[in-house]
């Protein structure tokens, strides 16, 4: 028996959440909470498997994420799915740095069922709305993490290649012998993991690193 815990504020979601997983014959609602407080020390009182959080449960607070961070905190493991009706792009990934395993928007309530019986069998199932989310922060961070991969100087000369310049041609315009154009060009190499500063260039450029 799949042992769920809900954390809502508006009694008509809790209790229709809570029928919702009580007509399953393998799950149960072992314990419910209102409250940041009440959740902490009610999660503590029982043998929880999985837990339904809410963000806000105060005014726009965002004490649900509050909770999922002090929980896992201190259980690294606890399987916690947000429901909640936010959509802002800063909260489902605040939500999931804070230790939550999946994201249902409450339009999706019917989906919690099965949210819940994956995350107990340890299934990697992320909500198709919020894997979106993920996915673009992900290559956010990626593209963060490229344009500070390049030092300036090695951006200014591999955009120079870009263009066509020759060696000596940038060696003119940036003032800069051919031993140093060299030495960035072969630690350029060296970073973007190519063979050759035409195909670094390129590179760089689809990256939009310069």
């Amino acid at each position: 028996m799949i042992r769920v815990m809900l954390v809502e504020d508006d009694p008509v979601w809790q209790k229709g959440i809570r029928d919702l997983v009580e007509d399953e014959e393998d799950m149960t609602v072992v314990a419910t909470a209102s409250t940041k407080q009440e959740a902490i020390e009610t999660f503590f009182q029982n043998e929880i498997d999985v837990l339904v959080l809410d963000i806000n449960l105060s005014e726009n607070n965002l004490d649900g994420i509050e909770v999922a961070l002090e929980l896992t905190d201190r259980i690294a493991s606890l399987k916690i799915i947000m429901m909640t009706s936010l959509t802002r792009e800063e909260v489902i990934v605040e939500s999931f740095s804070a230790g939550a395993i999946n994201y249902i928007n409450k339009i999706h309530f019917k989906e919690i069922v099965g949210a819940i019986r994956t995350a107990y069998l340890n299934e990697s199932s992320i909500h198709p709305s919020a894997a979106e989310v993920l996915r673009k922060e992900f290559l956010r961070l990626k593209r963060e993490e490229d344009q500070q991969l390049l030092t300036p100087s090695e951006k200014e000369v591999l955009q120079r290649i870009y263009s066509g310049e020759t060696q000596t041609e940038i060696e003119k315009s940036l003032f800069i012998s051919k031993r140093t154009i060299k030495n960035h060009v072969n630690r350029i190499l060296k970073k973007l993991g190519v063979k050759s500063s035409k195909e670094a260039a390129d590179l760089a450029k689809k990256k939009k690193m310069f």
